[in-house]
């Protein structure tokens, strides 16, 4: 009986290496995948975070109409005779309460100040106040909560105690409080209390991140490698760690700038001569029936920046969060 397998039988049945479906797959898999690019930016290099997170920021219609407006408002704030040639400082009162006139689009307030160019130089004050109380807060609250993540033991548990003794003070009542005993008008001391109350809840932001850092592999094979605890936050930690703590510092901003007007409309806060948009809203707001326009500009100009500044820390957000990925 003829053995079936023999090859003799049907030569063309014979099996020479290279034949069948799995190689031809093989082959073509193979020749797909040299024709696709390599992953990551153009010349071939895997994008970082950062660069990643840019990418996504400069196709996000949120992000590009925030900036704008807020880069707009930072301009205006330092240059405000840009667009506002008056003086906020200038008043008549025989046009006390008088609405829109030539040259005066948005009207006087009741002591016959322009209400346009005291819209426009409160811009500074609020801008100011945000800037530097975020900056104040985000760094305070980096350090030390990054230590207490990075060394735990009892650091952590005293900066933690600290931190909920902050978080027990009403914010409204603290400043209330603590600014009425302060008969400078200015800047400072509205920054000095934001601060003050403000770092705990970015340092309990960079205390988790930090923690969370802490336990990836690169971080224990520094330590293996015998790098010090100081290469190991600076180079290592903090770099990607810092993220959440910039988001949450971003849509902090435009709070603190929220909390600079109520604090001023409430008398504690930003006293004249400095011109400031809770001022100018709490001076107008007995006159709301009888000259709406003295409110209804400068608390436009708060609200549009309050928002701003959310949207963006929103945008960011959305472009630093792994998840969202």
């Amino acid at each position: 009986m003829p053995d079936p397998f023999d090859p003799k039988l049907d030569p063309q049945a014979t099996i020479t290496p290279g034949d069948g479906g799995a190689s031809t797959l093989a082959t073509s898999e193979g020749e797909s995948l040299e024709k696709e690019p390599p992953p990551g930016g153009a010349d071939g290099k895997p994008r970082s975070l950062w660069s990643d997170a840019w990418h996504d920021l400069r196709r996000n219609p949120v992000f590009l109409v925030s900036g704008l407006v807020i880069l707009f408002l930072v301009l205006i704030a330092i240059r405000p005779g840009l667009i506002a040639s008056g003086n906020p400082l200038s008043c008549n009162l025989a046009k006390a309460g008088q609405g829109s006139q030539p040259g005066h689009p948005f009207g006087f307030d009741t002591q016959g100040c322009d209400v346009y160019t005291r819209t426009v130089y409160g811009a500074r004050a609020s801008i100011a106040v945000g800037v530097c109380a975020t900056t104040g807060a985000a760094l305070l609250g980096s350090v030390l909560g990054g230590l207490a993540g990075f060394f735990g033991s009892w650091w952590d548990g005293m900066l933690s105690r600290v931190a909920d003794i902050f978080f027990g003070i009403p914010i409204i009542l603290g400043g209330l409080v603590f600014l009425s005993v302060v008969t400078s008008g200015s800047v400072w001391p509205v920054v000095g209390f934001i601060v003050l109350l403000g770092w705990p809840q970015i340092s309990r932001i960079a205390r988790g991140s930090v923690v969370t850092a802490k336990q990836h592999d690169y971080v224990q094979a520094a330590r293996a490698l015998g790098a010090g605890s100081g290469r190991m936050l600076l180079r290592h930690i903090a770099p990607n760690a810092v993220a959440p703590v910039i988001v949450v510092a971003t849509i902090a901003l435009g709070t603190y700038i929220a909390l600079e007007a109520t604090l001023s409309f409430l008398g504690v806060g930003l006293k004249p001569p400095t011109v400031s948009w809770g001022i100018d809203i709490s001076n107008a707001s007995t006159q709301i029936r009888n000259a709406p326009h003295m409110l209804l500009w400068p608390a436009g100009a708060l609200s549009v920046t309050v928002l701003a500044f959310i949207m963006l820390g929103d945008a960011v957000r959305d472009a630093l969060d792994p998840k969202l990925r």
